[in-house]
């Protein structure tokens, strides 16, 4: 059996991911701070091992017996990563590529990196450059997390030879039912609006393209690059996505597939003045390459979300705890309050993992 170690386990991607490796019979190690809590790996806190560390305090134990590593952790959107610039670059940059160095010095074969499409981003004032890119296409990102993304790219990719396997996935926007659910990702903002206040709002009336995929697709595209003969991913990028919208139009899918499931949602432009993001890329080389094809749609995933939303029983949609940005300024309110001197991105000495070992997680060397 394989054993494979997943950075950023118990987030919305990474929890989906680690379900999905457990259904086909992988060992899986989750290695995480559990800043948003552990209710991603519910139901299966007794079949993984649990490691409650920062990424930056990876330890050569925590690799061992490991056979493959997908990092998913780290700073996953523009707002967190400009709410705190260095530890976006602490996470995403140092602690990506440290952690594929002891990758390849404990003989781990495999890494896979959790990129972003956003390295594309050119804006929406400049027609010229609006066209679709593949891996090939020269970039310059501009933000703090494509930045980011893009130095830890490089570095590891480097890394690549006969004895270590590095892969990057440019993942699209995410969508769709998470464990660890999230409502600050488009679709699943539109849904949530729809839901709480009957209204999608289109910033710039929604003129930006932006590629999307749903989370399943995306895990399910890592878990490719497990399968996947060496020769063909070492060393690679793959974009991964289901397709390019428009979000004008990205709104209209929502809104009709809502309507079907009893939801009534207006669309109201808004034109005031804010920095969006544009981009659209090509697929063709994951689907070439590795025979990979996402599989559900922006209307499969809009009617699961609001199904499981209705089956679970949930309420408060606006709940911070929903929103990375907003659940980050909570925990440092909270360490305000409490006196702590402390910031939550300060590199915690110790991490306290009894409380999950209690829930019945087993611990992994230390």
């Amino acid at each position: 059996m394989h054993k494979i170690l997943v950075v950023g386990g118990a987030g919305y991607i990474g929890s989906v991911l680690t379900h999905e490796l457990l259904e086909r019979g992988y060992a899986v190690r989750v290695l995480d701070r559990f800043l948003y809590g552990d209710r991603g790996l519910a139901g299966v806190r007794d079949r993984v091992e649990l490691i409650g560390a920062d990424m930056r305090r990876v330890e050569p134990a925590h690799l061992t017996g490991v056979d493959a590593v997908i990092n998913v952790g780290g700073l996953s959107n523009d707002p967190t990563a400009e709410y705190s610039p260095a530890a976006n670059h602490e996470m995403n940059t140092v602690a990506s590529v440290r952690l594929a160095e002891l990758a390849r010095v404990a003989g781990v074969r495999r890494y896979v990196l959790a990129s972003s499409c956003s390295i594309y981003d050119v804006g929406v004032n400049d027609d010229l450059c609006d066209v679709i890119r593949d891996e090939t296409a020269e970039v310059h990102p501009r933000a703090a997390y494509a930045t980011s993304k893009y130095e830890a790219e490089q570095r590891i990719l480097a890394m690549a030879g006969a004895e270590f396997c590095p892969t990057v996935l440019r993942k699209g926007t995410v969508f769709g039912f998470s464990p660890r659910l999230r409502f600050d990702l488009v679709v699943n903002t539109f849904v949530r609006d729809a839901l709480t206040s009957g209204t999608i709002v289109l910033f710039r009336g929604g003129e930006m393209w932006r590629p999307l995929v749903d989370v399943r697709d995306a895990a399910r595209a890592y878990i490719a690059c497990l399968t996947a003969d060496e020769t063909a991913i070492n060393g690679q990028i793959f974009n991964v996505a289901a397709c390019n919208m428009r979000i004008s139009e990205l709104a209209l899918r929502v809104r009709t597939t809502l309507r079907g499931l009893g939801v009534a949602a207006d669309i109201r432009p808004d034109y005031t003045y804010r920095g969006v993001r544009s981009y659209r890329v090509s697929t063709h080389k994951i689907e070439r390459v590795l025979g990979f094809k996402p599989a559900v749609s922006v209307e499969d995933a809009v009617h699961d979300l609001v199904e499981q939303i209705r089956h679970r029983q949930l309420e408060n949609l606006n709940d911070p705890q929903y929103d990375n940005l907003r659940w980050l300024r909570v925990l440092e309110e909270a360490q305000a309050i409490l006196g702590a001197g402390r910031s939550i991105f300060d590199i915690p000495e110790e991490m306290a993992t009894a409380r999950l070992a209690a829930a019945g997680g087993r611990r992994a060397p230390r």
